[in-house]
């Protein structure tokens, strides 16, 4: 019997949900019995800040353990976007592809655009993969010079090996050519 990691994750998932409700009765059954003790506000509201710091460091636990089981670092590959100022592209969308396979379509907002002009730089994707040798291909819609619609490509190929991989994608001004460039690189 081979060990199932969706099981597991499901397990423990399950286990955290009975933790918080278990620790959600236990806040609900202490505040009532201060208010039955007539206890002071000031205490109650303490405990409940309390309370929801241990629910958030669980929270941030089970993240991270999440992380851990579904993307081991053997197989993890995680690939980032980031943009400079944008005067020759205005994105839109973008589509990853991996060994031909589209793994994610991700339709930006103006919120996130900007975000990503002021330095911002997004996990686009994590995957597991096994080792040895890999494409990946993007394509970049938006708006390029003179508002035209626009879409273009970069790929490259990169060997995973038993380390974690990280890849970026970047989408930077040529004010030469007057024209974005589009790249992929290993991190």
């Amino acid at each position: 019997m081979g060990f199932d990691l969706k099981k597991m994750f499901t397990f423990i998932r399950v286990q955290y949900r009975v933790l918080l409700i278990g620790l959600v009765l236990s806040a609900s059954m202490q505040v009532n019995a201060q208010q039955n003790e007539q206890a002071s506000q000031k205490t109650v509201t303490e405990q409940l800040q309390q309370l929801r710091k241990e629910v958030i460091a669980l929270n941030r636990d089970l993240f991270v353990l999440e992380e851990d089981l579904l993307f081991p670092s053997s197989t993890q590959v995680v690939v980032y976007l980031s943009m400079d100022i944008g005067t020759y592209f205005n994105l839109d969308a973008v589509e990853l592809r991996i060994d031909d396979k589209v793994v994610t379509y991700h339709l930006y907002t103006e919120k996130q655009v900007q975000a990503l002009f002021k330095g911002g730089v997004q996990k686009l994707h994590i995957d597991n993969l096994a080792q040895g040798e890999h494409e990946i291909s993007a394509f970049f819609i938006g708006n390029g010079p003179q508002n035209r619609e626009y879409k273009r490509a970069t790929s490259t190929t990169f060997t995973k090996t038993a380390d974690a991989k990280a890849l970026e994608l970047s989408i930077v001004d040529s004010s030469v050519k007057q024209q974005p460039i589009f790249e992929a690189v290993e991190l």
